[in-house]
């Protein structure tokens, strides 16, 4: 708590000089909370009051429904009044007609700075956690049953039209088996990793139904061999395990982990899905999976002029139902074969059993994201077509392009039209995250990046515990890339505390972003701290700590290896050693030498 409190203190000090107030009582706050409450103040009581905060700028004025258990002088909590004061008029705690900037950034700055901190929930939280889980299957169910057949033919309707020509397509992908599969990066079910994935020779019947195991678990025909693949019957499919992961102190995130022939093939349907959502120039505008930038350019315009909308989506994956996911890709029944063959129908949730799933996917299957988003569109674009009373045609879709755009459940919609869509999405059965969305005031957030009138008041988080020894391998690197994140914001006293911190285990050069090295980025190669120069390439040389990553022993040879070739998407040779070794690594190291400083 030493060195956190230290980084609060410097941050709290330099930013207090560039607004100019003073930060010493703040600080001693803090102390007190922090003295009573210990990390929850910082990771759970101050992200709170910044809520509180970005929906007083979004309202245009302070009352007494936010900020409550904090002192108030007038209007204003006394708790960082010296710059909310530079934003709300102390009396009558409305928005000044010029707030301040800089002093919004700083409010946000450190009261988010330990908002995500990678650190597990207490027990009770999971359970919480897990408990919503149960009870959002639920609600999925219940919205389903409520749904009226006209609401369910108007989904229908909107969706053909939108992503008609893109359903064709893969329909005829899969009937012709051009799909191709892919075994992803993370963990399986049963907890298979690396080249370990390509020896796995489980199928189901229902997978059979549309691909052939001869033809994705083996390199060729020739190989085949049906006694030693494992055919699961429905009755017998493995359920998805269903576990949590670190998010924040206040909740962690929930992830349904896939058995291994299921990941396979729902990676054979996401990349080419992907790649005619992103190319299809009636919906290629609409809808991103790769580059983020299209958003939070929006959300800067919507931050300027007012006309655009952010909104979040709560549980947004979990809330998407399979009936939806069955309506919208109706027309095409080959390709809506496969998807459902690769869609897990149980959950295994701990302490709670197996359970039948009502929601199309869970977080962890490879096609939430993209068939998620699909629904989000649809269901917008009715939302926007009913606020203004027209038909949705593909005319109406080109009028609105530059001005919806959907990444995951980021959502960027007119103003004009959000109370109408919010509704829409209500009536398919999703919950609109309030703390998050902003569609009055002039703040705008979207895809990681902040906006007020404009200009950028995006922050730096503390992502990880700081470190307290060179052992502290992942403290270590997550710190260095803080303090080049902070000297990037300008906050180059803070950034120097963090230096400070991690220059106490490893030394910290000057070298360029592009360098395997651990040290200060600098944006000129005249700033570097060479030592020598590499006598065959003639780089630059700098001494420091590299980080290297053991990856575990995991051998593949025979047909299996054989496989893994087939499958690689690239003419580019695969990494050396892939198949004595593979997987994620079992130990991140650094190692002190002399490396290339560019």
């Amino acid at each position: 708590m030493k060195s956190h409190m230290g980084l609060l203190r410097s941050l709290l000090d330099e930013l207090g000089r560039k607004c100019c107030t003073s930060t010493t009582r703040d600080f001693e706050y803090i102390t007190r909370r922090v003295e009573n409450e210990k990390l929850s103040f910082m990771t759970i009581a101050l992200p709170n009051f910044c809520k509180d905060f970005e929906r007083s700028l979004s309202r245009g004025f302070v009352d007494s429904t936010v900020f409550d258990g904090y002192v108030k002088t007038g209007c204003l909590p006394r708790f960082l009044s010296g710059f909310t004061s530079q934003i709300f008029d102390r009396t009558s705690g409305t928005l000044l007609d010029a707030p301040d900037h800089g002093c919004i950034f700083a409010v946000r700055q450190i009261t988010l700075l330990c908002g995500k901190m990678n650190l597990p929930c207490s027990d009770a939280r999971v359970d919480r956690a897990l408990d919503g889980y149960i009870e959002c299957e639920q609600e999925v169910s219940r919205a389903d049953a409520l749904r009226s057949y006209a609401e369910i033919e108007a989904f229908r309707s909107a969706s053909v039209l939108m992503f008609r020509d893109i359903l064709i397509e893969m329909d005829r992908k899969v009937y012709y088996s051009e799909v191709v599969p892919k075994h992803g990066p993370g963990t399986t079910e049963d907890g298979t990793r690396g080249n370990a994935k390509y020896r796995h020779l489980t199928w189901t019947d229902r997978l059979e139904e549309y691909l052939l195991c001869g033809e994705f678990l083996f390199p060729s025909w020739r190989h085949y061999d049906a006694d030693s693949v494992d055919f699961l019957d429905p009755g017998s499919e493995i359920p998805v395990r269903v576990i949590t992961v670190p998010k924040t102190l206040k909740t962690p995130r929930i992830i349904a982990v896939e058995p291994v022939w299921m990941q396979f093939v729902q990676q054979a349907v996401l990349e080419p899905l992907v790649s005619l959502l992103e190319s299809n120039y009636l919906v290629k505008d609409f809808i991103g999976f790769t580059k983020q930038e299209p958003n939070q350019v929006l959300a800067r315009e919507g931050s300027l002029n007012g006309e655009l909308a952010t909104l979040d989506l709560s549980e947004a994956s979990d809330r998407v139902s399979n009936q939806l996911v069955l309506e919208l890709l109706g027309s095409v029944p080959t390709f809506s074969g496969l998807v459902q063959a690769c869609r897990s129908t149980h959950a295994d949730v701990p302490d709670r059993g197996i359970i039948p799933l009502v929601k199309f996917a869970s977080m962890g299957s490879a096609l939430c994201f993209p068939i998620e988003a699909m629904v989000f569109l649809t269901v917008v674009m009715m939302g926007i077509a009913k606020s203004e009373n027209v038909p949705l045609t593909r005319k109406f879709l080109a009028k609105h392009r530059g001005q919806v755009r959907v990444y995951g459940d980021d959502l960027i919609v007119p103003v004009d039209s959000v109370q109408s869509v919010i509704e829409s999405l209500e009536t398919y059965g999703f919950k609109v995250n309030s703390n998050k969305s902003f569609w009055t005031g002039k703040f705008r957030e979207s895809c990681g990046k902040e906006y007020y009138d404009g200009t950028d008041v995006s922050i730096v988080r503390l992502r990880r515990e700081l470190p307290a020894s060179r052992t502290d391998v992942s403290e270590l690197i997550s710190a260095v890339s803080m303090g080049n994140q902070l000297t990037q914001l300008g906050l180059v006293d803070t950034a120097e505390y963090v230096f400070g911190l991690v220059e106490r285990f490893i030394p910290l050069p000057k070298v360029l972003d592009t360098s395997p090295v651990l040290g200060r980025h600098v944006s000129s190669i005249h700033d570097l701290d060479v030592t020598s120069m590499c006598p065959n390439l003639q780089n630059p040389l700098v001494r420091g700590a590299k980080v290297v990553e053991k990856l575990p022993s995991d051998p593949l040879e025979g047909y299996f290896a054989l496989l893994k070739f087939f499958l690689k998407r690239s003419d580019l040779p695969i990494a050396e050693g892939h198949l004595e070794r593979s997987g994620r690594p079992l130990a991140v190291t650094l190692k002190l030498g002399l490396w290339s400083a560019v």
